[in-house]
């Protein structure tokens, strides 16, 4: 572990979040280190948007995926290499997904993967009970890299959650053309009851 590039990831994300309500919690997989979860829940009102207390999205980010450099080719990881932290937002908050998104922020670990934009991680399972999404996409989260000594910086990843059907045609068509399909329909990414939208051939 390395509690200096954690504490700064935590400062980071607290300044993003100031105006929110903290949660933190440890969620632990068998032979795997301690994924930490943070939980920042509007404190009142209703509105669109991102980084205020007047917003209805609940963000669930880990806190311990970037504690090592992704590098799938290695035992020993350079320490100059890649590290990320994934958010993802719900709105009006869906807890239970929070498992899950520390199960995809330790993918890397696990799965020797690299988090990287338009990255899709699929679970093939619903990211919640009775959720109709069985999978995220990884897209720019708008939140400033967390910088130190340790190597590169560690990069926020915005897991959006995707389809069954978004899902093949990402595999099929690329992420660029699902998000085209999403801004050209209107579609909020962050409402845990959107329909699917399927990207024209």
């Amino acid at each position: 572990m390395s509690p200096s590039v954690l504490d700064a990831v935590r400062a980071r994300l607290d300044e993003q979040f100031s105006a929110f309500h903290r949660d933190e919690a440890q969620v632990t997989f068998l032979g795997n280190e301690p994924m930490r979860l943070v939980r920042y829940a509007p404190l009142g009102g209703s509105s669109s948007g991102s980084g205020s207390a007047a917003d209805d999205v609940v963000w669930y980010c880990s806190l311990g995926c970037s504690s090592q450099p992704m590098d799938p080719s290695t035992l020993d990881p350079d320490p100059s290499g890649p590290r990320a932290e994934l958010v993802l937002g719900v709105r009006r908050g869906v807890d239970a997904v929070g498992k899950t998104l520390a199960m995809l922020a330790a993918s890397p670990s696990i799965e020797g993967v690299v988090l990287r934009e338009d990255f899709l991680l699929d679970l093939e399972n619903p990211l919640w009970p009775g959720s109709a999404f069985t999978a995220v996409i990884l897209i720019p989260s708008g939140i400033e890299p967390a910088r130190g000594e340790w190597g590169a910086d560690v990069e926020f990843f915005q897991a959006v959650p995707v389809t069954q059907t978004e899902a093949a045609w990402v595999r099929l068509k690329g992420a660029g053309a699902l998000r085209e399909a999403w801004e050209e329909a209107g579609i909020d990414v962050l409402d845990p009851d959107r329909s699917a939208v399927q990207p024209g051939d």
